[in-house]
């Protein structure tokens, strides 16, 4: 069933959606798996050139519905309309790769698929090797730059960004937020649908809602919705017990009245009955007692080979710290996390955890369940009751109900859990241990946006200490409070502040730098025409000699040059330094430039004069 279209504004400004010109229309398509419905109805049009993110909880089956769409598996009814002579892309969740699908390509498509290849920094020897030796991110870019470089019409995206760097991420989302193409994408990273999206469909309890808007504008409508909903469900409620009073009195009454009313009943028994399943993963754990001393790093080296991951790491975690850790594949955050847990041993230096930490572990390759094991079983394994602190126990199968997992689904087999419901089942398995040290891994991959919002809200507030590597830039701005930036050959900035605020720090200084050398250019080439054109003006400038009025000028030039630039350079040392508060980075960031503005300006009045002097 398919409500009206939600029209209104995107992040930059308010829009009319016009349905016109559609790639694809969908009518009606439904799937089950075994007597499970994973979707029914589902109707909704695609349109040219347009960007449409698709919102749903994990095991509703969007990524069943993208890969139907992309004919890679059947439907059980319902139509798909696709325009005449369209070509589709598909990028799946877990690309699988082989060497032979490019046999027998045209040279114009080789040529596109290197250019792909060379920005998303994959090299020929690695595009040539098996996928047994390629890590998941060299894979997906790989798949990516083959999707790419077929040019399709409609490009369909199931989860894009999993197992990119925030490098990468950056340089698609900036690509595809430029496309022409028709875009259908699943995706957690609320940053990059953001930015790419120009409409949302929402799959809720087996019915589509369309919002022509960005997932800002989404979130508010949706809301608007919710709140509407439950405003007509509780004037049904009110006027359903009038009407059921009524229905049971006696069937002599009940004749005498018109079959319209007992028809409305019915319909009206419905809309009453309904209810907004909000299920919400509430984690309201008591933490664990956790001491003053929590980790020392001192002078820790790590390398592999010619790869250095740490060089004279030196590092004292404090209490209640929430630490973000971010960088490129393969700069060794993950190795960095796995000395701490005594996973990998450091090659020198040494790392003191404290006697009262308790280490709580979520990582990608953790992630290993029996198939053949039920989901309730997997947990009472780990323990039968799980202590929420003050006292409250809860049993296995309460537990597991806060994390979306209600009775009649714990007694589901392992093997028939969608991607995202495995993640949260291994979600519950860690935090049911009590841990007061969480280390998590890359935990957005596969979850719903609804479960990240609960996640998101339940670390802000945890009463312990927190590290999350993640390349999820929204995750992060919510729950850190400084960033560790990995650079790669052991160098590793502390940053004070969340990922965006890094960001705006190193484009500033990315804008001056580029800015100073531009200047530098300017000058030399201002002193070179000077040297060039000084025989000719030799005689006039001999003539031209400063006044007293200048000479004071020239002379206060020199100090107020030499007073910027010490400024400058206390403002750039302070930035990098590490210690520096949020307040303090965003009053330095806003002064930087007007400084070089300044600066510039002295300087060029100091050339003009200095021909003179």
């Amino acid at each position: 069933m398919t409500s009206p279209s939600l029209t209104g504004r995107t992040g930059v400004g308010l829009i009319f959606y016009i349905m016109a010109n559609p790639y694809l229309e969908i009518q009606g398509l439904t799937k089950r798996i075994g007597h499970r419905v994973l979707f029914e109805d589902v109707t909704f049009t695609i349109n040219e050139r347009e960007h449409l993110g698709l919102i749903a909880k994990n095991g509703t089956g969007k990524s069943t519905l993208l890969s139907i769409i992309a004919g890679k598996e059947g439907d059980d009814g319902g139509k798909m309309i696709f325009r005449n002579g369209i070509k589709v892309g598909y990028l799946e969740q877990t690309p699988t790769i082989d060497k032979s699908e490019l046999a027998n390509r045209s040279d114009e498509f080789m040529q596109r698929y290197k250019q792909y290849l060379t920005q998303m920094k994959i090299s020929e020897d690695e595009a040539q090797r098996d996928a047994t030796q390629l890590s998941g991110g060299q894979i997906k870019r790989i798949a990516l730059s083959r999707v790419l470089a077929d040019e399709p019409d409609l490009l369909i995206l199931d989860e894009p960004t999993n197992h990119l760097d925030l490098e990468m991420i950056e340089w698609l989302e900036n690509m595809l937020s430029r496309s022409t193409m028709a875009i259908l994408m699943v995706t957690h990273d609320r940053y990059f649908l953001d930015r790419i999206c120009s409409s949302i469909i929402e799959m809720d309890n087996s019915r589509i809602y369309k919002y022509n808007g960005n997932y800002s504008y989404y979130l508010e409508k949706r809301q608007e919705r919710i709140d509407n909903m439950n405003a007509e469900i509780a004037r049904a409620n009110n006027l359903y017990r009038t009407e059921l009073e009524w229905m049971r009195s006696t069937p002599c009454a009940r004749s005498s009245k018109a079959r319209y009313r007992i028809e409305s009943f019915y319909e009206l028994e419905k809309v009453a009955k309904q209810r907004i399943d909000e299920r919400n993963v509430r984690l309201e754990m008591g933490g664990t007692y956790i001491g003053n001393k929590i980790f020392v790093a001192t002078d820790v080296c790590k390398a592999f080979d010619s790869k250095v991951i740490l060089r004279d790491f030196n590092y004292n975690f404090t209490r209640y710290e929430k630490m973000g850790i971010v960088g490129n594949n393969g700069t060794g955050k993950s190795t960095f996390v796995k000395m701490l847990l005594g996973i990998e041993p450091q090659d020198s230096g040494t790392i003191e955890i404290g006697e009262t930490v308790r280490f709580g572990y979520y990582s990608q390759q953790g992630l290993s369940f029996r198939e053949d094991q039920k989901v309730i079983d997997a947990v009472r394994d780990i323990a039968e009751y799980v202590d929420m602190g003050n006292g409250e126990k809860l049993s296995a199968s309460q537990f597991l109900q806060h994390f979306l997992f209600p009775p009649e689904e714990q007694h589901s087999y392992i093997y028939k859990l969608s991607g995202g419901e495995r993640r949260r089942l291994y979600l519950c398995t860690v935090l049911m241990k009590a841990p007061n040290f969480l280390i998590l891994d890359e935990p957005t991959n596969d979850l719903d946006i609804v479960t990240l919002q609960i996640l998101e809200d339940y670390l802000k507030s945890f009463r312990g200490c927190l590290i999350i590597v993640s390349h999820d830039r929204y995750f992060m701005d919510r729950v850190v409070d400084h960033t560790l930036v990995f650079h790669g050959q052991g160098e590793v900035q502390d940053f004070p502040g969340s990922y965006s605020q890094y960001r705006m720090w190193k484009d500033e200084k990315e804008r001056q730098e580029k800015e100073e050398e531009r200047n530098t250019k300017q000058k030399a080439a201002s002193c070179n025409s000077a040297k060039n054109n000084d025989s000719a003006r030799t005689s006039a400038n001999r003539a031209r000699k400063l006044t007293f009025k200048e000479k004071q000028e020239f002379a206060q030039l020199e100090k107020d040059i030499a007073r910027l630039e010490e400024e400058k350079k206390n403002i750039e040392a302070a930035l990098c330094g590490g210690t520096t508060s949020v307040d303090e980075i965003t009053k330095m960031s806003k002064r930087l430039p007007v400084l070089n503005d300044e600066l510039e300006e002295k300087e060029m009045r100091w050339l003009e004069l200095s021909e003179f002097a």
